[in-house]
């Protein structure tokens, strides 16, 4: 993906959230690029001066990219059980970055890199998932993304050794803003 379709997303993003302060409805409106109309799956995350705000999004490619990053820009600001909704007094001083996911594969502990895959973890009618940025900026070796991935789903932190685990990698193209309301990078 592009730079520029980035730069659209991460607009998107934030639009999508302005939108929803104005009017308490979903943002619609047709994306300027087909490609993004295709299935991908989504997150968006909101930070607030470098720390985490709000995280939500689509691990699997239910709904058209766009839509996928209308509805969880807005579910990211208002939903995050983690945080209290955005107000809009907080706009000016976050940050958006939207991660368009690969669709996950099952792999081994031994076939994650940090720095290229994003975690899910799934057993015992529990998940948990873990974007690829989050080992970066954690500084985490593999063991240790492994097992805030197993704890992000409720289980043990060594649930990643068990049989009856599995374990997905994917890929994310990550754009965001190098400060609020700033230009976009790819991240």
């Amino acid at each position: 993906m592009d730079v520029e379709r980035g730069r659209y997303l991460v607009s998107l993003a934030r639009r999508s959230v302005e939108h929803f302060f104005k009017n308490h409805t979903l943002l619609r409106e047709e994306p300027p690029f087909d490609d993004l109309k295709k299935p991908s799956g989504a997150f968006v995350t909101i930070k607030k001066f470098g720390e985490l705000r709000g995280c939500i999004g689509y691990p699997l490619p239910v709904k058209p990219l766009y839509e996928a990053v209308i509805e969880t820009a807005v579910l990211a600001a208002f939903d995050d059980p983690r945080f209290p909704p955005l107000t809009e007094g907080e706009l000016p001083h976050v940050t958006f970055e939207v991660s368009v996911l690969s669709p996950p594969r099952r792999a081994s502990p031994e076939e994650v890199v940090v720095g290229k895959h994003g975690l899910m973890v799934e057993g015992y009618g529990r998940s948990g998932l873990l974007l690829p940025q989050v080992a970066v900026e954690e500084g985490w070796d593999r063991e240790t993304f492994l097992s805030h991935t197993c704890l992000k789903a409720g289980l043990p932190p060594d649930c990643w050794k068990d049989k009856n685990i599995v374990i997905k990698v994917f890929t994310a193209e990550v754009f965001g803003e190098a400060a609020p309301l700033g230009p976009v990078l790819r991240l």
